[in-house]
């Protein structure tokens, strides 16, 4: 169904989406080149951060471009494996990203309140493995919830009430009973998303009890504000997350899931890089040090 007509305020807001989705691709894509030749930045959280820039980058370009070209050929249709693909990969890049952001909360527990220990526990192979665990998770249930969606018969409408196709709103358009799955759906989407979220609170209890008991005002700012980017991701992440799959069906319309849905793809992707680049003083010292670089040699 897309997200816009071709109607003068609809325009508008296309553009504004355009622009956003471009910002974001730029922001994350900045993160990375610069975590990637700074050396300063050559740290476990660095690397984590990548990981997640490099989700993000994903996330819009798995939606935005089809519902873009749709609007702009002013028309509204996906192939069967366009449609499964696009859930496939949504699935994939989102519990991903549920489960680094988690395991990113467990780096800052480490730091904080055992700093020693820090450059064992964080060592480049732990680093290796938690990404691999991150990636590895959302592949098994992408692949088992797509597998268990596709299998259902789509004999009704084949009008998705949404600009791209998501799970919640495939099964609405199934001719069979899916209530069991739903309840299913909605039990794993607990467990899913609490799991990680109780580590993420836990490790985060830790870092406050330490943090509270430092000395050092630097350092309690220092740990402060290192933390609060990550429990802001991690907020706007998680709640349109708990919208979408903890909330039954029926208790929202497709006009919310739209919005949600425009949320977690577009718009979280798109701050996030702002979140840790203005609050973080390495990452503004590491552009400001490219950009100086590179003006020095325009000059020249």
């Amino acid at each position: 169904m897309g997200l816009f007509n071709h109607s003068g305020p609809h325009l508008a807001l296309f553009s504004l989406v355009a622009a956003i989705f471009t910002m974001g691709l730029l922001g994350n894509a900045v993160l990375i080149f610069l975590i990637h030749t700074d050396a300063r930045l050559h740290t476990p959280m660095y690397f984590l951060l990548s990981q997640l820039s490099l989700l993000d980058v994903g996330f819009p370009l798995v939606t935005i471009p089809k519902m873009a070209a749709d609007f702009l050929q002013e028309e509204g249709a996906i192939s069967f494996g366009g449609c499964a693909a696009q859930m496939f990969f949504l699935m994939l890049i989102g519990v991903s990203e549920g489960v680094l952001l988690s395991l990113m909360s467990y780096d800052r527990y480490i730091a904080v309140c055992h700093p020693l220990h820090y450059p064992v526990l964080m060592r480049r192979q732990v680093c290796l493995l938690m990404v691999g665990t991150s990636w590895l998770s959302g592949v098994l249930v992408a692949s088992i919830q797509t597998s268990i969606t596709l299998h259902f018969p789509y004999c009704a409408s084949h009008t998705v009430d949404h600009f791209f196709c998501e799970l919640p709103a495939l099964l609405k358009l199934s001719c069979a009973d899916t209530s069991a799955y739903e309840l299913a759906l909605s039990v794993s989407g607990v467990l899913i998303l609490l799991l990680p979220l109780s580590l993420i609170a836990t490790s985060y209890s830790h870092v406050l009890g330490a943090v509270l008991h430092m000395h050092s005002a630097e350092a309690r700012h220092k740990a402060f504000t290192t933390c609060s980017s990550h429990i802001t991701v991690v907020g706007l992440f998680y709640g349109a997350a708990v919208f979408m799959y903890m909330v039954p069906g029926t208790y929202h319309t497709p006009q919310q899931d739209n919005g949600v849905s425009l949320f977690y793809s577009l718009i979280t992707p798109t701050l996030n890089p702002l979140v840790y680049s203005l609050r973080n003083r390495d990452v503004k010292m590491a552009l400001v040090k490219i950009l100086f670089r590179t003006g020095f040699r325009s000059k020249r």
